[in-house]
């Protein structure tokens, strides 16, 4: 089967349960601009590169009216923001959006699994308890470092972190004051999305990734979130293997499309 028809012809047992978890995602990684068109969430973020910050969300299977002028003034938004005009594609995307990009000679790329968990184990219970960081600067810091991110990106970074609405956790596990590990606990109501989950380079396989979410998720466990939740790309198998062994399984996927040209 075609791959841009995979990931829209999923049909989850409840699409308003995916239409939840694409909200919590919007609600925790906040771009700096939102547009909505019908059921179309276009998000632009000038700070920051990322896909999912600078995409075409649609929410509605059955929204596929007047596909080309709304694409057309969809492109014109990414244009003044210097971006590229991306389709981030979930099962909520539908087949009719899926052909018509595809006969357009969009191109597929950037599949990602949603995946979730129930808090309420017995590694979570057990966690060692640590308290976040309340120092911004010194998180994003150590992101950076961790990722191997370009620094130019701080100033952005540090802006998605301040807009987040609902309580972020900044967890930072080091050693002589070198970062091993850190990760973004998000909590909103009953779920926890965890976000830049990242180990440093040197220390990947000795399992500071693994002792840092278990923290994260049984902080928010302790606030009354129920289910934990994040986005994982799907060839970064080594990720992916890490969050199935904490109990994480897949949900749903989506994928991006992008003009050939751009």
């Amino acid at each position: 089967m075609d791959k841009r028809r995979s990931t829209a012809m999923q049909r989850p047992a409840d699409l308003a349960t995916v239409r939840q978890f694409e909200a919590a995602g919007f609600r925790a990684w906040p771009a700096s601009a939102v547009h909505y068109d019908g059921t179309w969430v276009i998000r632009l973020t000038a700070g920051h590169p990322a896909k999912r910050l600078n995409s075409v969300n649609p929410l509605d299977l059955d929204d596929v009216r007047d596909l080309s002028d709304r694409i057309m003034h969809a492109g014109r938004r990414f244009d003044a923001y210097g971006r590229p005009l991306t389709f981030r594609l979930s099962p909520l995307g539908g087949p009719v959006l899926v052909d018509h990009l595809g006969k357009e000679g969009w191109d597929d790329f950037g599949h990602s699994l949603v995946m979730r968990m129930d808090l309420d184990t017995e590694a979570v219970n057990v966690a060692m308890d640590q308290i976040p960081l309340k120092d911004m600067g010194r998180f994003v810091a150590a992101a950076m470092l961790t990722q191997g991110a370009d620094p130019a990106l701080r100033p952005g970074m540090s802006e998605i972190i301040g807009a987040i609405q609902p309580e972020a956790g900044l967890f930072v596990l080091e050693q002589d004051d070198a970062p091993l590990a850190t990760a973004i606990c998000v909590h909103d109501g009953a779920l926890a999305g965890l976000f830049e989950v990242a180990t440093a380079e040197a220390e990947r396989g000795k399992g500071h990734g693994r002792r840092l979410l278990l923290s994260a998720l049984k902080w928010a466990r302790l606030r009354g979130a129920r289910q934990a939740w994040l986005q994982v790309e799907a060839d970064n198998f080594a990720a992916r293997r890490l969050y199935e062994t904490l109990g994480f399984s897949e949900l749903y996927r989506y994928h991006y499309l992008r003009r050939p040209e751009a």
